[in-house]
Order: C-alpha cells, then structure tokens, then sequence
C-alpha cells in the first residue's frame, strides 16, 4: 500500500505509544504496593527490566517475528535492526502512520504483556532468571501469538480454522490470555510460598496500588484506541469504552465485597478497574455501550470472585494474574460472540480489507463468532501455557529458579539487589 503521512493520525500514534509505555512504570507501582515491604524493589524492578529486555529483541527480531510474511511465524529476515525500512511496508500505512511509529507502539504491548506475568511470581523468583525468562518467553510465546493473532498467523483474518475472522482488538488474547496462562504454569513450577494459605500477605501500600490502578487506566486509553492506528469515529468508540467498562468493573467487585465480606476496599476498586479494563481491550471497538456495560460489569464480579480459586486450588499466584488478567481476557474475548455490533459498518483501519468479523448472538450473527472467538482462547491458553512451563522447567533445571528460603523470609530486596524501598527510622 502507498504511503501518505496523516499527520493527525501520526500524532495522535506517538502520543499513544508514550501512553502504552507508562503502563509498564504504572504497573510497577499497582504490583509494588501489593506485596510486602521486602520485596517491593524485586516487584518493581521486573517491571522494569521487562522494558529493557523485550525492547532490545523488539528491534533485533521481535518486529520481523510478529509481523513478517509467515503462517506459523513471520520471517524476520529484511527487519533486523528496524532501519531502512519503507513507510509503505507499515500495516498503518492506509492511516498514514510512518512504520517506525507503528513499530514502536507494538513494542510497547510485547513489553507489558511481559511484565505482566511477573505478579504470579513475586517473592521468590531469581532476578537472573526472570530476566533470561523475559526473552525466551516473549521470543517463543508473545511473537508467535501475536504473528498467529496479528500478523497474518492461523487465528488472523480469512483464516481457515475458524468460521470466521477473530476480533481481537487491543489483545485479549495475544495480551491477557497469553500472560495469564504464562502466570499460572510459572507459579505452579514455583511452587508456593513460605505460608501461602497459613498467613496474611497484605500489600504494604495500598496508596501505591490505587496510583498505579490509576496510571494503568491512563495509559490504557492509548492501548485501545490507539489499537486503531487513527483518529477517527472507531478508535472513539475504543476510547469511550475505556471509560465504561473499568468503572462497572470497579462497581462489579465492590459489589461482591459489600455482599461477601461487609465492606467495599481500596485494594477491589484497583483490582476491579484492571479487570474491567482488561475485559474490554479485545472488545473495544465492536461492542456498544451496552455491551461495554455487561462486560465490565461481569469482568468485575468474575474476577472478585476467581482471586480467591488460588487457596481452593493451590497455585500461588501472588497477585491474581490468573484470576484477573486469564479470567477477565477469556471473558472479555468470549463475551464478544454474544456483544458485537457491527452493524454501522465499524471500519479498522489495522485490520485492512479482509477484515470481516460477523455480529454477536445478541445482534443477530448466529454462532459462527461466538465459536471463533471460544476457538482462538483456548488455542492460546493451551499454547502458553506448555510453552511458558517447558521454558520454566529448563531454567530450573539449569540457572535454578526459585531464591533461597533463608532469602525469601529475610527478604528478597536486599538479597537480589542489594537495597531496600525504607530505611529504617534512626
């Protein structure tokens, strides 16, 4: 496709990119206050070295791996590095977006779905070793869903495995599903903590985690309607979504503890803002107001009640990756089979003209896009998961996994990197 820069689309790219990056810097925060004071550095710092990691293999094979000609994974070959390449060769090149902008946003989402992953581990895993897992994991699972989602893979449009194309927006699937199955088969290789299900682990700063619930919501305006790789009525419609269905969310698990436990927290409005954000980002820009409403409303009593399947189960997932990010995503990716609307002739400009995803069961489209969209969930969730825990045994039983028990009772900050979040008041 020939190129001609929009320079409203081309801004409004770049602004939503600095957007999508905070929320990695956002969810340190949102993860750092959840845990207890000794291991609020170790929580951050996955965050952060989440950002340094995937952003360099980003740029060396990442890009060509997600988005090169490809049916089970692209060809990187012809993208190494990022220079020198067209404008024309963008997939926003229709929108007017310059590649390296493109590129540069779709970093920003291998980043965080990375970081994401680190909530279901925190405490107990080696520095060292989430590090090296960050880039085997966004190499051998992240890129090939996102080419088999994205880029033109087996679960893209036209396929021939489903009855339909999938709609995965913002990335339900490639993002939420794929972190969370990620989070539950690295926790259950971990094994659980020093007095999981015995003792409280109460987060140390609960001010910590609102601002970073906060930040996430934020940053997350760039992620959905940014999605859209323009400025126009669609990724509006993305943008008011983003609004709705994290406040219903937010409504949705406040409700369940008012009726389950007698107050209303702090710690369930954060948490139930992520999940209804989570729930809407596959849906963003194919649902109305209604359905935005019915699915933050039900992300948000879905998860309030899947965070605490861990203690019926015993998986240690620290920071209920699994029961916001797996059961908010599959939610939120399956709910749009009943939701869609498409009627007004939704257009997206990422998607190209082979795009053509059918009405939800609510609006008169049958089952084809309800089954499509059971289909492609479940593909990544058994994907990720055997990837992610082939990739955790080998380190295991190589570097080592998991610290010391000595280390993860005095503290995993101090052992790790060598600092502390507070001094002690002299």
């Amino acid at each position: 496709m020939e190129f001609a820069l929009d320079s409203g689309n081309a801004a409004w790219m770049i602004t939503a990119t600095a957007l999508v990056l905070l929320m990695t810097p956002a969810l340190a925060f949102f993860y750092g206050g959840m845990v207890r004071t000794k291991s609020v550095l170790n929580m951050m710092m996955m965050s952060f070295i989440s950002i340094g990691t995937v952003a360099l293999v980003w740029v060396v094979y990442g890009y060509g791996l997600t988005f090169g000609s490809g049916t089970l994974i692209g060809d990187p070959s012809g993208f190494f590095g990022l220079n020198g390449i067209s404008d024309d060769s963008s997939l926003a090149a229709g929108s007017g977006v310059p590649f390296l902008v493109m590129a540069a946003f779709q970093a920003t989402f291998a980043i965080i779905t990375v970081a994401l992953i680190s909530g279901s581990v925190a405490d107990r895993m080696k520095f060292a070793s989430w590090t090296v897992f960050t880039v085997l994991w966004v190499t051998l699972a992240y890129f090939p869903i996102a080419h088999a989602v994205w880029g033109g893979g087996i679960l893209g449009w036209e396929n021939s495995i489903t009855p339909t194309s999938p709609i995965d927006f913002a990335g339900g699937t490639v993002v939420h599903i794929n972190a969370g199955a990620a989070g539950l088969a690295l926790a259950l290789v971990l094994g659980i903590r020093k007095g999981f299900g015995k003792e409280p682990f109460k987060p140390h700063n609960l001010p910590y985690v609102m601002l970073g619930a906060a930040l996430l919501w934020f940053g997350w305006f760039g992620f959905n309607a940014g999605s859209e790789f323009a400025a126009d009525s669609t990724s509006g419609r993305a943008f008011l979504n983003t609004v709705v269905a994290p406040a219903l969310a937010m409504l949705g698990w406040l409700l369940v503890e008012k009726i389950r436990d007698g107050k209303p927290t702090s710690l369930g409005a954060a948490s139930g803002i992520v999940a209804g954000l989570v729930g809407i980002t596959p849906a963003a820009a194919s649902v109305d107001t209604w359905g935005a409403i019915a699915i933050g409303f039900l992300s948000g009593i879905a998860s309030a009640y899947a965070v605490g399947l861990k203690y019926k189960f015993g998986y240690d997932d620290s920071l209920d990756v699994v029961g916001v990010h797996l059961v908010s995503g599959l939610l939120g990716t399956v709910l749009i089979g009943f939701f869609a609307n498409l009627d007004e002739g939704t257009t997206w400009a990422g998607a190209g003209d082979t795009m053509s995803p059918m009405n939800g069961l609510f609006y008169g489209g049958g089952f084809d896009q309800l089954a499509t969209q059971v289909i492609a969930a479940l593909i990544a969730v058994v994907y990720s998961f055997v990837v992610t825990l082939i990739i955790a045994l080998v380190i295991k039983y190589t570097m080592g996994l998991r610290v010391s028990q000595d280390v993860e009772v005095a503290g995993i900050d101090l052992a790790e990197h060598g600092e502390t979040a507070y001094e002690e008041a002299k």
